[in-house]
């Protein structure tokens, strides 16, 4: 076995900035995602900016697709929509991870910190 110099705890600015920095991580992760929505449900769907901006947002907060008229959609469209649902519910997972990273990181290095 190999000696594992303990570092000690984060002081509460660093956690807070990396709190903040993954935030900031996932929002870019988030607006870049809607981007692909807003484009792919223009191009593939047809609709109208505002359309594609709500449908887009509509799925990627897990809320589902709002489509007026369904029939009316485009097999593109409509393929398109399910590849971009599947991808949205990567993109939640990961923001979460991203978001609270620092503070299961904390946790479990106290808790080491603490056991020896």
């Amino acid at each position: 076995m190999y000696e594992h110099k303990k570092k000690p705890l984060a002081s509460p600015k660093v956690y807070y900035t990396r709190i903040l920095k993954n935030i900031v991580i996932a929002i870019g992760i988030l607006l870049i995602s809607l981007g692909i929505g807003i484009l792919g449900y223009n191009y593939f769907a047809g609709l109208r900016w505002i359309d594609s901006l709500h449908n887009a947002a509509m799925i990627l907060s897990g809320m589902g697709p709002v489509f007026e008229h369904p029939n009316e959609i485009s097999n593109e469209g409509k393929i398109f929509s399910s590849i971009y649902a599947l991808f949205s519910g990567v993109v939640f997972i990961t923001n979460i991870g991203f978001i609270m990273a620092p503070a299961v990181h904390r946790f479990f290095h106290k808790l080491h910190l603490e056991d020896n």
